[in-house]
């Protein structure tokens, strides 16, 4: 006797799936959204890329004149426009390698099975919490020449210190130290998570072959947090490169200009020397920096994760 295959089909299989359906009603919903960002974003940006093509003076009264690329051109002269590129570029350079090592030593020990580990996380992530303004007061006090803790505590042991903040060859060092300080819980924070996310049965198999502690860092720990690494080297890059804050409040760019960045120098040329015409065009010039560095990074990335 022949037997005939059936074939049972799973409920829900023989559905088709239904066509998207563009509903009028959706637009609503988006709308919001498109206002602000046009608001917010496309037409400031639109606005500002013509007011780098013209004269526009805050002090004046006359309307502004399209003077074209002239304002591009007074930029790449600009002397105090280079130095203060090359400010920035040592900042992010100077934060960016601690502010990606030590949050890496931080969660690798306190991942470890301490006592007080919640304590420790707290004390490192709390100063990522308070404002800008409260850090850089924080820290000018600190690091005061004639009141400051940190010089106190030098002259007990016997070492002068210096003026960190009014000394040209000491003021970056000091706002880098402050914003180590200020940012390093937030880095310290992702490297927890991903540490914390790693199969403790990885390092029990390794253990149980013979691997010792810093073989398992070497070969197991630091490879699985590449990935990591690649998106605390990017945010940080990006977040340095756009510094204001704490240098605005602690050093006021100075002094002699050897803690300026870009942005406060775009800020004093647009609002203490009114010339919104000539800022407009240092933005833009670091706007395509940041672009470029952007997509550079987004490259290298995206070969190491198909690789």
């Amino acid at each position: 006797m022949s037997s005939v295959p059936t074939t049972v089909t799973a409920p829900g299989a023989a559905r088709t799936r239904r066509p998207l359906r563009r509903h009028p009603l959706g637009l609503l919903y988006v709308a919001p959204f498109v206002v602000l960002f046009a608001m917010f974003l496309v037409w400031p940006t639109i606005y500002g890329l013509w007011l780098s093509l013209t004269d526009r003076n805050l002090a004046g009264v006359d309307p502004a004149a399209f003077i074209g690329l002239a304002n591009y051109a007074e930029a790449f002269a600009d002397p105090v426009m280079w130095r203060s590129l090359g400010n920035t570029v040592w900042f992010t350079v100077l934060t960016t390698v601690p502010l990606v090592v030590l949050p890496l030593a931080f969660a690798l020990l306190v991942n470890l099975k301490v006592r007080g580990q919640w304590l420790w996380r707290l004390a490192i992530f709390m100063p990522f919490l308070l404002a800008s303004t409260v850090v850089s007061q924080i820290c000018v006090w600190l690091l005061n020449p004639d009141l400051g803790l940190i010089n106190a505590t030098l002259a007990r042991i016997g070492i002068t210190g210096p003026a960190w903040l009014q000394d040209p060859s000491t003021a970056m060092y000091a706002v880098v130290m402050a914003t180590v300080w200020w940012t390093v819980g937030f880095n310290f924070l992702l490297y927890l998570t991903s540490v914390q996310a790693i199969p403790a049965q990885i390092f029990e198999a390794a253990a149980v072959d013979g691997a010792s502690g810093w073989r398992q860092l070497v070969s197991i720990t630091l490879p699985l947090l590449r990935r990591t690494t690649a998106l605390v080297v990017a945010l940080q890059v990006l977040a340095s490169i756009k510094v204001f804050d704490q240098i605005y409040q602690m050093t006021g760019g100075g002094p002699e200009n050897s803690t300026r960045a870009i942005l406060m120098y775009v800020y004093d040329t647009g609002f203490s020397s009114y010339r919104l015409g000539y800022a407009s065009a240092i933005s833009y010039i670091f706007f395509a920096i940041v672009v470029v560095l952007s997509l550079a990074q987004f490259r290298l990335f995206a070969r190491r994760s198909a690789s």
